[in-house]
């Protein structure tokens, strides 16, 4: 029989963030018989999914961050010249240069270029690195993926997006591990202590500057006005865990927030939530609205994020100058569920075997 093509996925990190989930949607969905993963991610990662990858395969190779880079240059380039790649496919916003570099350095054929996410003048100085580095990422790619227009748009621009040669590989889910499950709605609610009949807001990301927890407490702060019993939900760890922490202490609403790190049955916390929030200051295609969408959850976006995220017509954007007030109104209409299609994984993944198949031939 012959091996499976194997290509390298090159990741920032390995934690429970939205591009993890993306990449591991796809994974378990290959036929992995044809194709194989090895994963490329920084070794200081919480890495949840060692147990999963490990059963089903998968290379696992831990490097040093790119924030030293000549060490993550330097390991980068012996692992693909070693092992022959043909395929690197880079998953590191503007930052998958320093991955493509060291690919072509080796000599790697294939270099894929995955661009998931946008970008926001208020990171000041990591804004501006992401537009000097942006650039380079065409020069170094062989191939140029995004997992939605705008994303698309932003890294390679108009012309190259018009042109065609952009693959647009949605951030497809596996839409039945997260259909609405009342008996998950309540086993897990009386395992975080939340009483079955209080409103929960609900929230799933990394504590980083971008997904702006800091005004979704301030929204939460004004909602418990109204509904002095509601619930916030967040899902997730990050280096600002810790501030939105004690800014929940300091608005004095503490007792309301539940705050569960990394979990491995997000699909199913969803069931625990009435509605979903994601305030974000930019994103590419954020993989957690389609997963609320199918759910069947209202969910209130910023008008940041773009409308290739709405399946549903109970999805409503709103500025984030508006006030608080009207973010609390308009979450606080989300009681109960609507059916809604999102992008199903099974279709994606054959499209990305197709291509790396393709892509194998003709080198």
């Amino acid at each position: 029989m012959r091996e499976p093509i194997r290509v390298a996925q090159v990741l920032n990190r390995m934690d429970s963030g939205g591009i993890e989930s993306v990449v591991m949607n796809y994974y378990r969905h290959i036929d992995r018989e044809k194709v194989q993963f090895d994963f490329y991610f920084s070794q200081d990662s919480v890495f949840p999914q060692k147990r999963e990858l490990e059963r089903l395969g998968a290379g696992i190779y831990p490097m040093p961050s790119y924030s030293r880079p000549l060490a993550y240059h330097k390991a980068l380039c012996k692992a693909f010249r070693e092992k022959r790649y043909r395929i690197v496919h880079a998953h590191l916003s503007t930052m998958s240069v320093f991955a493509l570099f060291a690919a072509w350095q080796a000599g790697v054929p294939v270099r894929i270029c995955h661009n998931h996410t946008t970008a926001y003048k208020g990171e000041g100085a990591k804004t501006l690195l992401k537009y000097i580095l942006r650039p380079w990422n065409k020069l170094f790619a062989t191939d140029y993926f995004a997992c939605g227009e705008a994303a698309g748009r932003w890294m390679y621009g108009e012309p190259l997006l018009n042109s065609g040669k952009v693959v647009i590989m949605p951030n497809a889910i596996d839409t039945g591990k997260f259909t609405f499950d009342p008996e998950a709605r309540k086993q897990l609610r009386d395992e975080l202590k939340i009483p079955q009949d209080n409103f929960v807001i609900g929230h799933v990301g990394r504590f980083m500057y971008q997904k702006n927890h800091g005004f979704l407490l301030d929204v939460f702060a004004e909602a418990l006005k109204r509904e002095p019993e509601a619930r916030l939900l967040l899902i997730g760890e990050g280096e600002l865990l810790k501030s939105t922490q004690e800014k929940g202490r300091a608005l004095k609403i503490w007792d309301r927030v539940i705050f569960t790190g990394a979990r491995t049955d997000v699909n199913k916390l969803y069931s625990v939530m009435d509605v979903f929030c994601l305030p974000s200051f930019y994103e590419g295609m954020p993989v957690v609205a389609w997963e609320a969408q199918a759910n069947g959850l209202l969910c209130v976006f910023s008008d940041r994020i773009t409308k290739e995220a709405e399946n549903s017509p109970r999805c409503q954007f709103l500025k984030l100058n508006q006030d608080t007030e009207a973010w609390a109104e308009a979450l606080l209409k989300g009681r109960g569920r609507e059916l809604c299609i999102v992008p199903d994984i099974r279709g994606a993944a054959m499209e990305l075997m197709d291509f790396y198949s393709r892509k194998e031939c003709l080198r």
